[in-house]
């Protein structure tokens, strides 16, 4: 990495962050006429010291030494007008900045939240949601905390002290530079703290993804907590992870405590030494008294935009360390296009041709030399006990994950060679897990077809068996179903997903274990919606409940990883294997 020169003055930072910082910066750059606008803000709010020092000098010269009766005038309207245009420089300062801070962070959100919904299944499998939620929200306030308002003070601080250098460099040159000998102590320190900073800014945003991380854990399973009173153990490890996240953030406070006084004391040192000098300079009538109170006015003036300049390292630092976490997930490979073959509408014939799958090459493979072939208009039902690879299987069809050997075909080509947005437009799942949005039932329908008509949602809720109960709800289709869904009951929400896909109407259904978890009551409701929602579809069926699968064109019974019995229902109780034990294992109740 190539050496580059550096304003001293400012936070050290080191050659990857400068590069991420200059990324952060590209999301202000869009907006430079207003953040040029804060720039002269700055700029302003910086010539005010530089002007207070200079009227200090005309004041006491003028009123004690020359008796300019001029200055009673002068002086009084010099405040009005320095503290006007410092009034103005400090809005514009402030108000620019932050207008484009909140530009920054509405691109960076909307292009992460983009970034999440392309990225490939197996990333969140590896990703905790919690985190991936912090980075979207406290991450990116950070970033723009260092893409603006840091800069700002770096801006408005860097000129107010060159400017109250420039001014005491004018008065007494030597005197100054005998008063810069303190320089190196500072930005020394400067150094160290920011390395400080980083560390422990990464440490905290680690630790608000797992307070983020076990506060969703429970207030989504605040019924299971309740159940098993779990309150206790649930406090205790909320308890943990707040803590950690309070000692992380005690470190940076405690350096950023300890950098204030430190980097004051080095200053009331250098200013000790320069006040003895002045002062000497002053009785052997070196300079004047107006000199003297403007040089000291100007020398304490600069101690408070280098306090500041300090301080700024801490943000700087956070939002460095919070951008190096948010580009991870800009830079991640998205899902991709897919390949070139298009398609409007499948036949929806579906072949798996020795298909083998692995999540961890440690844990060997979860798919063995899988090979079946399901017709147009086929239902094909996999069944199995829990873990012989029947989800994963279903998962390779769109794409969730490809296969590690063989082929997964529709219509006869491989399902690599279309293209990705075509190839799950020809497919639609429901499973056990129905996933609603925080919106009225007839939106949640659909959900699948952007544009359809309220007929056509109409007619979809109809033949699923929605309308059973909207019509009895006080709103009708248009109530509201609540956060997943949780004002509707578990049949309800399985009816809703079947109108959804009923309304998408694709060729290739798959049902992952749609109604295992339903009362027969709602299965049997479910089971009348499915019947039409199956029709003129190939489907794959998984299931958990043989009893929903007897009338299946064919059943493959999968025992880890491997498919080890295949036929219809009569031929596989026939055979008395693996599906008949099954079989009897759930009626001999």
């Amino acid at each position: 990495m190539s050496k580059r020169k550096r304003d001293p003055s400012l936070p050290p930072i080191t050659a990857g962050g400068l590069k991420i910082y200059r990324r952060l910066l590209a999301y202000a750059k869009p907006h430079w006429p207003m953040f040029l606008l804060g720039v002269l803000g700055m700029a302003l709010f910086a010539a005010v010291d530089t002007g207070l020092a200079w009227l200090v000098k005309e004041f006491l010269d003028g009123a004690f030494v020359e008796r300019n009766e001029k200055v009673l005038v002068l002086v009084p309207a010099g405040i009005i007008v320095l503290f006007a245009a410092r009034g103005v420089g400090d809005y514009l300062s402030v108000f620019a900045p932050g207008w484009v801070g909140r530009q920054v962070i509405k691109s960076m959100r909307g292009q992460v939240f983009s970034q999440y919904l392309h990225l490939p299944v197996a990333f969140f499998d590896r990703a905790g949601v919690a985190q991936l939620l912090s980075r979207l929200t406290y991450n990116i306030e950070l970033v723009a905390e260092a893409a603006t308002t840091a800069i700002t003070s770096m801006i408005r601080d860097t000129l107010t002290i060159l400017g109250l250098l420039g001014w005491l460099f004018y008065m007494n040159w030597r005197l100054t530079l005998f008063a810069l000998a303190v320089a190196p102590l500072i930005v020394g320190l400067m150094r160290v703290t920011s390395r400080l900073f980083r560390r422990y800014s990464q440490r905290i945003q680690s630790s608000m993804g797992d307070v983020t991380r076990v506060a969703k854990e429970a207030l989504e399973g605040h019924r299971m907590i309740k159940v098993f009173n779990a309150q206790p153990q649930e406090i205790r490890l909320f308890e943990t992870v707040n803590e950690h996240n309070r000692a992380s953030f005690m470190k940076l406070v405690t350096v950023k405590a300890v950098s204030n006084p430190v980097v004051q004391m080095i200053a009331a040192l250098g200013l000790a030494a320069v006040m003895y000098v002045a002062i000497r300079q002053v009785l052997d009538k070196g300079i004047t008294i107006g000199e003297f109170t403007s040089f000291l006015t100007a020398l304490l003036l600069i101690t408070a935009p280098l306090r500041r300049l300090v301080n700024v390292v801490g943000p700087l630092q956070q939002g460095i360390a919070a951008g190096e976490s948010v580009f991870e997930i800009l830079d991640s490979p998205a899902e991709g296009e897919g390949g070139a073959r298009t398609v409007v509408r499948a036949r929806g014939e579906v072949e798996f041709r020795d298909v083998s799958f692995v999540y961890d090459t440690d844990k060997g493979a979860v798919l063995k030399g899988i090979s079946f072939t399901a017709q147009p208009g086929q239902t094909v039902a996999i069944v199995g006990r829990s873990g012989s690879g029947k989800s994963t299987l279903a998962s390779l069809l769109p794409r969730f994950y490809d296969a590690a050997d063989g082929q997964v075909l529709l219509d006869g080509a491989d399902v690599r060679e279309y293209r990705l947005r075509d190839l799950r437009a020809q497919i639609s799942l429901v499973s056990q897990d129905v996933m609603l949005l925080d919106d009225t039932i007839r939106n949640n329908i659909a959900f699948s077809k952007p544009g359809a008509t309220p007929a056509q949602v109409e007619a979809a809720a109809r033949a699923a068996h929605v309308l059973e109960f909207a019509d009895d709800l006080p709103d009708g289709l248009d109530t509201r179903v609540g956060e997943r869904g949780i004002l509707l009951s578990g049949g309800q929400r399985q009816r809703v997903a079947i109108a959804r896909a009923l309304l998408k109407d694709a060729p290739v259904l798959v049902l992952d274990e749609a109604t295992s978890a339903l009362d027969t009551e709602s299965e049997r409701t479910i089971q009348a919606a499915l019947s039409e929602l199956v029709r003129d579809r190939t489907t794959l069926v998984i299931a958990h409940r043989l009893s929903t699968i007897e009338k299946a064109d064919l059943i493959l019974v999968m025992d880890e990883g491997r498919i080890v019995e295949s036929g219809t229902h009569s031929g596989l109780m026939a055979r008395n294997g693996i599906y008949a034990a099954l079989h009897r294992m759930q009626f001999s109740v």
